[in-house]
């Protein structure tokens, strides 16, 4: 199974922010436990790449892929830590192009329509709208449901609990990405459990829908 199969399987892709490198493990473990064993790590502190390398060596299981890349020289440094695949807010062409050279599975940020045929011209099947609610969230799925149903998407930016269903429901998702289920002040508290929990709650979710749609 690829990274992007993975992804799909997979269902949730919790979306975190590390500041401290021995986070990293046991939060990796705690979300495999919980039955989401996927992490995208972003590079949105100084101890992402670092984190990254722990969880690829520590924590095999674990699919790792690093987000908010926002130019080939961090794509590089994600990928040598061990990062499986990459992930950008936004639709940076640069980043795009080395990753398919390297033959690194890459889901760019897409907003409107025509980022998402600049990404298709580009050889992707696989786009990230973000930030999701703000662009219309479930609405906007379906919108391009209808002229790009061959192209996944995996909304992230306001998917939530309350919300995370719907999302589910849609045929052109391949998964979404949630942040609800790293919180911060959790991670900073070192509540492993916590999130043990959150994971099994989201992962409970998502076997739910799937059941649904039989």
């Amino acid at each position: 199974m690829n990274v992007i199969e993975r992804i799909g399987e997979i269902g949730i892709i919790p979306v975190i922010k590390i500041d401290t490198p021995e986070h990293a493990v046991p939060l990796a473990r705690a979300l495999c436990e919980g039955g989401l064993p996927a992490a995208e790590v972003t590079f949105r502190s100084n101890a992402a790449e670092e984190s990254i390398r722990r969880i690829a060596k520590e924590v095999p299981e674990m699919l790792v892929i690093a987000g908010t890349v926002l130019d080939p020289a961090t794509a590089e440094k994600a990928v040598r830590a061990g990062a499986q695949g990459i992930v950008s807010p936004g639709l940076n062409v640069e980043t795009v192009r080395w990753c398919v050279k390297q033959n690194v599975p890459v889901i760019p940020g897409i907003a409107t329509p025509g980022e998402l045929e600049t990404a298709v011209r580009e050889g992707l099947e696989v786009v990230k709208l973000f930030p999701a609610e703000v662009l219309g969230g479930v609405s906007m799925l379906k919108a391009l449901a209808g002229p790009y149903a061959s192209v996944k998407i995996m909304p992230t930016g306001g998917v939530k609990p309350s919300n995370v269903r719907e999302y589910l429901a849609q045929k052109n998702l391949i998964a979404c990405g949630g942040t609800w289920i790293v919180p911060g002040d959790l991670l900073a508290k070192e509540d492993f459990d916590g999130i043990r929990k959150l994971a099994a709650e989201a992962a409970a979710i998502r076997d739910e829908m799937r059941q649904k749609s039989g």
